[in-house]
């Protein structure tokens, strides 16, 4: 099992989560691209951290909205939005060579991620973009979005994604950030689900309903409170439980796609 974090989405003066404590824990880091957060500076530091660490680098790719850290839609046009993750995949892809490793995976932010998972306009944009830019890159998001069905058609790499902090509705989609228990913050109550997601498949949602979750990659945000004793907290237990955590791109995860 993969565990991934959203990091380097300070800007400027301003820091936001311990991205070196994570890049201990984690095994592929979503590096944001400045769009919805995340400079020049912050993308060169992460991508030598991750470098350093043997953590995979993942393009964390957003709308152009740093007011509002990439989390409210916007309605731009298709050919407007390959240009804009083309963008942001050439300059993180810089700063990863220069480290000495390479981008390797692409994880939508915010509500491009969630719009991803119906608007098909905006998925074909995004696949087209992933598949310009490299068509051996792989793509994270959450099972059944129409942008990894688009993404497999295209012969793109499909990785799906659970979140160990979020709580899931009967639906199996996210609640939503604005409603009381959407973010989980017990470290225990959380290493546990994400044992439950990786050995059995399934998680209780809100509503009490068990949820079947497919996951090749567990998701600790980084700006959740006490994220880096969070994730500790899963590696722990999934270690623990004889889950081996890996890269996305390791071996385990090509046989597992294979298999």
């Amino acid at each position: 099992m993969d565990l991934n974090a959203d990091l380097g989405e300070g800007f400027g003066h301003w820091a936001l989560g311990d991205d070196r404590s994570l890049l201990d824990v984690v095994t592929s880091a979503n590096v944001a691209c400045g769009y919805h957060a995340g400079d020049a500076d912050t993308m060169r530091s992460v991508c030598a951290l991750a470098a350093e660490a043997g953590v995979a680098v993942g393009a964390h790719v957003g709308y152009r909205d740093l007011a509002g850290f990439g989390r409210r839609f916007i309605d731009v046009a298709p050919d407007t939005l390959t240009n804009d993750v083309l963008a942001q995949l050439a300059v993180l892809a810089g700063f990863a060579r220069v480290a000495g490793t390479r981008v390797s995976y692409v994880k939508p932010h915010g509500a491009l991620y969630n719009a991803l998972v119906r608007h098909e306009a905006q998925a074909d944009a995004v696949v087209d973009a992933v598949r310009m830019f490299d068509p051996t890159l792989a793509v994270l998001g959450p099972p059944g979005a129409v942008w990894l069905k688009r993404a497999s058609v295209a012969g793109l790499r499909v990785w799906h994604e659970a979140f160990a902090d979020r709580a899931y509705t009967s639906a199996g989609t996210l609640v939503p950030r604005g409603e009381p228990g959407a973010v989980l913050r017990d470290p225990a109550e959380i290493a546990a689900r994400c044992v439950q997601m990786a050995t059995e498949g399934w998680v209780r949602s809100v509503s009490g309903r068990p949820v079947r979750v497919v996951a090749d990659s567990i998701c600790v945000h980084g700006d959740t409170p006490d994220a880096v004793g969070i994730a500790r907290a899963v590696r722990g237990a999934l270690e623990s439980a004889g889950v081996v955590v890996g890269r996305v791109e390791s071996p385990l995860r090509h046989a597992r796609q294979a298999g």
